[in-house]
């Protein structure tokens, strides 16, 4: 056999091996059940657990002074803060402004009624700047883990 034909058929087998090694590589077992972890979370057998989505839309009023909006806003903030630190606001983030879309907040509870109680602390939404549109939503439990893994990647606070 030449070494053409031998670096040739070389060439082939590799090139054959290829999805062979992919296959292999997307076989790997995925990580295990943490059973504790999961209770933890709250989760489900699929991983899940219930929240209320919450929809903050443009409120009735508007506040022209602008230290009183700064008040407001800054109030706003340290609320959220207080929520995530007790383990009640999993995610919150504006939304783009469209249709009156202001933000969200996604809360640990599956009881409306007590994600109101917790939202109706917001600043924006007792001036009224705000108003809150409540949702059920079932997601993944490992949510619950975002302030804490937002928490260590975050440089500025």
């Amino acid at each position: 056999m030449s070494n053409k034909m031998l670096m040739g058929l070389c060439a082939s087998l590799l090139l054959a091996m290829q999805p062979a090694a992919a296959q292999t590589k997307a076989a790997e077992p995925a990580p295990q059940y943490d059973a504790a972890l999961a209770k933890s979370l709250g989760a489900d057998e699929r991983g899940m657990r219930p929240y209320v989505f919450v929809i903050l839309k443009t409120g009735p009023r508007k506040i022209e002074d602008k230290a009183e909006r700064d008040k407001v806003f800054q109030g706003h903030f340290a609320n959220m803060g207080r929520l995530a630190a007790e383990k009640k606001l999993v995610v919150a983030g504006p939304l783009d402004g469209k249709e009156g879309r202001r933000g969200i907040f996604i809360i640990a509870t599956p009881d409306i009624e007590e994600a109101r109680r917790y939202v109706e602390t917001d600043p924006v939404i007792v001036s009224g700047l705000m108003e809150a549109e409540y949702h059920k939503l079932y997601g993944s439990a490992a949510l619950v883990m975002v302030n804490e893994v937002h928490g260590r990647i975050e440089k500025k606070q």
